[in-house]
């Protein structure tokens, strides 16, 4: 059997602790999993797993093993990729990304990557957890943060910046909000996902943190917009969900002269393994189109 995909198997198995799940994930069948592991076992005259019906876990002899296989495999993605480097790009790259930054600004950029790569198949996962990438076998995640997880490796493609909005409807017949502490006074909409509802904002050499009061929280920011939209209280949005709302006046802007804290938004991608080719040239695609495309 070939070595190469048999290797493959193998750390995926080690990471997903399931035959099943690698097999869903390398699209081969249970059966020819097991085939691979066998070969790999008789390949290195070492058993490499312990098997039984509730679980899988590496033997020792397997642990010992995982990391010079993976720099393997490093070694032979590099060979593939200098001899390559000039072919068409073909495969399938899984993300993920949040339903927010997904459906508003990835889904195009992605159309654009695929038009021009037709062999580049493509599958997201929409989730604003943080995503364990080996585990889950995420091969590239669009994130927004201040500092990125240290254990992964990730390249700034973006800045995500961020507004106070709210509708014209929640604002009607209340009083003009001036200062950062007049949000005190009002209803306003939280990200659940934080453990306290404070916005920093900077007017200048002026700094302010407020620690709203929210009554509504989610724990997805697009949940939050269409909250601001209907009238239910004061949202902090990231631009690139608000923008096409203020322009449409169905959102006003909220404070306007003080800022609330730029993020960057990276493209992050496990550090244990060799970046792909496809994965490479997809993340010099975003950086590039979102330079030409600002919300």
């Amino acid at each position: 059997m070939d070595r190469l995909t048999a290797a493959k198997v193998f750390v995926d198995v080690a990471y997903s602790r399931s035959f099943t799940a690698t097999a869903e994930r390398l699209e081969m069948s249970r059966p020819m999993v097991t085939r691979y592991i066998e070969a790999m076992e008789d390949w290195l005259q070492t058993r490499l797993l312990h098997r039984t019906t509730r679980k899988i876990s590496l033997t020792t002899s397997g642990e010992s093993c995982l990391k010079e296989v993976e720099a393997w495999l490093e070694q032979a993605e590099e060979l593939t990729s200098s001899t390559a480097c000039h072919e068409e790009l073909s495969g399938t790259i899984r993300i993920a990304t949040s339903m927010s930054f997904g459906f508003s600004q990835l889904m195009p950029a992605l159309k654009e990557f695929m038009q021009v790569n037709p062999k580049v198949n493509v599958d997201i996962d929409l989730e604003d957890t943080v995503t364990n990438l080996t585990e889950q076998r995420i091969d590239l995640a669009i994130r927004i943060a201040a500092d990125p997880d240290p254990s992964l490796i990730g390249k700034p493609i973006a800045i995500c910046e961020s507004v106070i909005v709210a509708s014209p409807e929640y604002l009607r017949g209340k009083e003009k909000i001036l200062k950062p502490q007049d949000l005190t006074q009002h209803e306003c909409l939280g990200y659940k996902n934080f453990e306290r509802h404070i916005w920093h904002l900077s007017k200048k050499n002026n700094f302010e943190s407020v620690d709203i009061n929210c009554r509504l929280t989610a724990n997805e920011t697009t949940a939050l917009l269409h909250a601001a939209l209907c009238g239910a209280g004061i949202s902090l949005q990231p631009t690139y969900l608000a923008n096409k709302y203020i322009q449409e006046k169905k959102l006003n802007p909220v404070l306007s002269d003080w800022k609330p804290n730029a993020l960057k938004i990276y493209a992050l991608y496990a550090s244990r393994k060799h970046i792909p080719p496809t994965v490479r040239a997809l993340i010099d695609h975003l950086t590039v189109y979102f330079q030409h495309h600002p919300w």
